[in-house]
């Protein structure tokens, strides 16, 4: 079974454990209805994506 020969230091850990983190959420405006959406998703406001309309937002 592996074990660690030495105790890993704060700077090697937290060095290691850098490549894990989240990467940033970037938002664009629709532009249909100008509404902060994400990129390559469907606008929640307007049901648009690109240039169609993918839903619409009535009652279902």
């Amino acid at each position: 079974m592996a074990v660690p020969k030495k105790k890993v230091s704060h700077s090697r850990k937290r060095i290691r454990n850098s490549a894990k983190k989240l990467s940033e959420v970037h938002y664009i405006v629709c532009p249909n209805c100008s509404f902060l959406k994400l990129k390559h998703h469907v606008c929640k406001a307007c049901g648009y994506f690109k240039d169609g309309l993918i839903y619409s937002k009535g009652n279902h």
